[in-house]
């Protein structure tokens, strides 16, 4: 099974950024889908952003704003995140090969 560990999450003021970081064992091969969900106290699970063979798919909420990306040595996947809102914040979670990170807390808020 995949390991899978996130880090970059932390308290940022609206307007702000971040970008999340996901490594896995072995690396990430672009064949397989790869991204970020996040869940909110209260709510779903939903996804983030997913990327397949250099194809991304984000979620509504989070276009224009976010961007998924990969290391060229494909050993880390990114979340590059601007103008974070407070309806951001939640858990987030990276994905790849059936397995999930433990989550990284992203929290907007003045």
């Amino acid at each position: 099974q995949v390991q899978l560990v996130e880090s970059g999450g932390g308290l940022v003021q609206p307007g702000g950024s971040l970008r999340l970081s996901c490594t896995a064992s072995g690396g990430f091969l672009r064949d397989f889908v790869m991204g970020w969900y996040r869940q909110a106290p209260g709510k779903q699970r939903e996804l983030v952003a997913a990327v397949m063979r250099g194809n991304t798919n984000y979620g509504d909420s989070v276009k224009g704003r976010f961007t998924i990306s990969r290391d060229t040595a494909k050993t880390t996947l990114f979340l590059q995140m601007n103008n974070l809102k407070p309806e951001d914040t939640a858990v987030y979670y990276c994905f790849y090969m059936g397995s999930w990170g433990q989550g990284t807390q992203v929290t907007v808020s003045s």
